[in-house]
């Protein structure tokens, strides 16, 4: 049993006040890329974990793996033993900004339900999601959405598909020190799009948006402008910073396009991940 962990982009991110639980109010348009990690499950006699792929080395050393979490969580829930074989195929940068472990976990709890035959309710499922972390729920639905509160509320949105291009510059960015240095919050109530149908009204639209986290992440890590201007350099619509980075996306007309700027990122930046993808 397959399950594929997109990766999840956040097209623009506005933060209220902090709230009495300690999560900032969020309010964001997500929508996942035709690429991510894969993740596989057989039946076992015990729980365990393996990990391949270019970017597994960097989770080796991680204590409490969000995929065992889940497993153990759901396991838990369903009052039976989290015996199963998982592997783990780390095709994303850790730490990024574009929910590779919340993809994961969220691509474990879907493939272990398949795996073990359990068919919670909806809200269960979503409870146990949003124990794991913030983007976990709206990972699990795995579409386009638009995400409020903390990460609780998911709401399906239409997008159509449209070609775009991920960039990390190789670094990791903290995303307890982003929010340590964030100055000014967008606030929550932006009008959700109207009728987006091509990759031009989309970025129109998200021109009256912002990443809240894009300023002080580019304070962290200066680097992330000079990925932006290098997206914006190949012909990108529009270039921003998904979630706390470092991976920056952009968007274009066309696929040819978006394949042209990957290469030449690729190329000319020693170091720097860069893939051409979609919004599917």
């Amino acid at each position: 049993m397959r399950e594929r962990a997109r990766a999840k982009i956040n097209l623009f991110l506005h933060l209220g006040e902090r709230r009495s639980d300690g999560y900032h109010e969020l309010e964001s348009l997500v929508a996942f890329a035709g690429i991510g990690d894969e993740l596989s499950f057989a039946p076992s006699d015990a729980l365990s974990l393996a990990m391949d792929g270019p970017f597994a080395p960097s989770l080796q050393n991680e204590s409490g793996n969000l995929v065992l979490k889940a497993a153990q969580a759901l396991a838990a829930n369903a009052g039976i033993s989290p015996n199963a074989k998982i592997a783990l195929t780390k095709n994303l940068p850790v730490a990024s900004g574009i929910g590779g472990g919340s993809a994961d976990a969220a691509a474990a709890l879907r493939g272990l339900c398949r795996l073990w035959k359990l068919s919670p309710l909806r809200d269960a499922l979503d409870e146990i999601a949003l124990s794991l972390g913030s983007d976990v729920p709206v990972c699990l639905q795995s579409k386009s959405a638009w995400m409020t509160g903390r990460g609780e509320h998911v709401a399906p949105i239409s997008l159509p598909r449209i070609s775009m291009v991920l960039v990390n510059p190789g670094v990791a960015v903290s995303t307890a020190g982003v929010f340590a240095k964030l100055q000014s919050r967008s606030g929550t109530g932006h009008p959700k799009p109207d009728d987006i149908a091509s990759a031009t009204d989309l970025a129109a639209y998200l021109k009256t948006t912002a990443n809240d986290l894009e300023a002080p992440a580019c304070e962290i890590a200066p680097v992330i402008e000079e990925a932006l201007t290098a997206l914006l350099n190949t012909g990108a619509l529009l270039a921003r910073l998904s979630g706390s980075g470092a991976t920056c996306f952009g968007l274009y007309e066309r696929d040819a396009d978006a394949e042209r700027a990957a290469n030449t990122i690729a190329k000319t930046r020693k170091g720097w991940w860069a893939r051409s993808t979609f919004i599917p």
